[in-house]
């Protein structure tokens, strides 16, 4: 079964950082395709699963991108 997404998912990736976002877990789901995702739905990890909504798998390209999101906001 597949389960439907938000349809701004995609664009998560690119919003800006919350507080509690690092290089090793984000504040919601930043994948852009949460299904193909092997964690998707893991008690423990995913954000869609977990009570405080922290994904604790998040994709390989975020801290990358968690880094250029930082600098990003610093330059505001």
């Amino acid at each position: 079964m597949t389960r439907m997404y938000p349809r701004n998912q995609a664009r998560r990736f690119h919003e800006p950082l919350f507080p509690e976002d690092s290089e090793k877990q984000t504040l919601g789901c930043r994948h852009t395709q949460p299904d193909i995702c092997s964690k998707n739905m893991l008690a423990k990890v995913c954000a869609f699963a977990r009570q405080d909504e922290m994904c604790l798998a998040p994709p390989k390209t975020w801290p990358r991108q968690f880094r250029h999101l930082k600098q990003k906001a610093i330059g505001e």
